[in-house]
């Protein structure tokens, strides 16, 4: 039950509102409780003033002690309250005066005129001025005044019953109880519809989404919001799924070019195998023609099988750079002789300028790799008399090399997909050079990788019916 999102948000804002719920109601008791000793202590200062005044008009002609005891009993006859008793004591502690108990209910009887005068005794030799009383088992609120009567001193006490605050404070308490659990209640189910009509949305997505396979990666989550948090949820799942589309859509045409590319060679190796082996007698000129057929296309199909591989090692994360200093113009020249008989056997011109002391911190057997296939590349689409250059050059505390060559160019359409794997802008025409051996269209795309794997970048910078120049930035220290 508690693995559901939607019942732990209901406990959550539930638990939340009876902790506030609980606390305000505790706070309210509290504040009242004591506003109810706040205004019952100002009315006994009051009422202590007014019995007073009383007294000393009383007492303003007497001129015996039998007249004190008079003056304070016509004071007491005067303010006689139905929750308010008086008593007054001498400085020795003798009783002066108290009030008469008062008749009402009997769990709500006041206490005796002699249940004052010994409970109270006490008090008037106390320096507290207010306290709170338990007496016939209901509580009172006391006040103690001294003051001089016929320049005797005196004791007034004022003694209040709580019975109607506490009854007040009693049906606040019960009112509570009714109204906390019925506002829970009411914010539990509350808590729960919204929470399920905020998940909903969440609940129709997961609905759909597990319903998604690669057969139908074309369907997309409907957004009733985009602005708020689960359209936003949902606007990244869609771009989640539109890479994911694009992916397996690049992945689809890898693995049918992959097969096409596969097959031309293998078909050949296979064909050519049976042509030897149909005839009884061949010369051994013929075999060795065969052979050299079946060698290339055996090379063909190793070069393909292994640009496979590193591209499946690199896209695994598992084609790890062995790092070496060496000098990238050393290199560049190296790749450039390599190149060199290939482009002379084209009667194509190649030139290589090259910066001298240019120290890197790469892999080199990578780098000479890119290259090699942007040299090759470079060549298979330049025509017989054209010309190829190589540069090498630092800028901005980077590596450039660019290739550059005098071939017809890349059409514009075709110019964002050049790096793709087994992709070539004239597939007809790469195969036509080096005996129909024309790579696979994977060497741009690795050597994409290799740049990239290096911290640096490979672009197309320009193509035009005058040539292209592919330009390779590399740091001058692996990341």
């Amino acid at each position: 039950m508690f693995s559901s999102v939607r019942i732990r948000l209901t406990l959550w804002y539930t638990l939340s509102m009876t902790i506030v719920l609980v606390a305000l109601a505790a706070g309210i008791y509290f504040v009242l409780g004591q506003n109810v000793i706040r205004r019952a202590d100002a009315n006994a200062i009051e009422l202590a003033d007014s019995f007073l005044s009383t007294v000393k008009a009383e007492l303003s002609d007497a001129t015996n002690p039998a007249g004190v005891s008079d003056g304070i009993a016509a004071a007491i006859s005067e303010h006689r309250f139905r929750d308010v008793s008086f008593v007054v004591y001498d400085a020795n502690g003798n009783l002066l005066g108290a009030s008469e108990g008062y008749s009402e209910p009997e769990e709500f009887s006041s206490p005796s005129r002699e249940m004052l005068a010994s409970s109270l005794r006490p008090l008037a030799s106390s320096s507290e001025t207010f306290r709170s009383l338990h007496l016939s088992r209901h509580q009172y609120r006391s006040y103690v005044r001294h003051f001089l009567v016929k320049q005797q001193p005196a004791t007034l006490i004022v003694l209040q019953s709580l019975r109607r605050q506490r009854e007040f404070l009693a049906t606040l308490v019960d009112t509570f109880w009714i109204v906390i659990p019925l506002a829970i209640l009411f914010a539990g189910a509350g808590g729960y519809l919204l929470a399920r009509r905020s998940l909903a949305p969440v609940v129709a997505m997961s609905s759909q989404a597990s319903r998604m396979g690669a057969e139908n990666l074309y369907q997309r989550l409907k957004v009733e919001n985009p602005r708020d948090e689960l359209g936003h949820l949902a606007g990244s799942f869609n771009e989640l799924l539109d890479r994911l589309s694009q992916s397996f859509e690049r992945q689809r045409r890898f693995v049918a070019d992959a097969s096409h590319e596969l097959r031309t060679p293998v078909a050949i190796l296979c064909g050519e195998a049976e042509v030897a082996l149909a005839q009884q007698q061949r010369t051994p000129r013929e075999y060795r023609e065969s052979l050299e057929i079946l060698r290339q296309e055996a090379k063909r199909l190793k070069h393909i099988v292994e640009d496979l591989f590193t591209l499946a090692r690199a896209d695994a994360g598992q084609y790890p750079l062995a790092l070496t200093d060496f000098y990238l113009d050393e290199l560049v020249e190296e790749c450039s002789r390599n190149v060199r008989t290939l482009a002379a056997a084209r009667k194509i011109a190649l030139t290589c300028e090259a910066q001298t002391e240019l120290p890197i911190r790469a892999d080199e057997s990578l780098l000479r790799r890119m290259l090699l296939n942007l040299l090759d590349n470079a060549i298979k689409y330049t025509p017989e008399g054209g010309s190829i250059s190589l540069r090498c050059s630092e800028e901005d505390g980077q590596y450039r090399l660019t290739v550059q060559d005098s071939g017809p160019g890349i059409a514009a359409e075709l110019q964002g997909r050049i790096f793709e794997r087994f992709f070539r802008a004239d597939k007809a025409r790469s195969r036509s050079y080096n005996n129909g051996s024309g790579g696979a269209g994977l060497g741009l795309a690795i050597g994409l990788w290799i740049a990239e794997a290096h911290g640096g970048r490979l672009e197309l910078t320009s193509s035009s019916p005058q040539g292209s120049v592919f330009t390779a930035v590399l740091p001058k220290s692996a990341l």
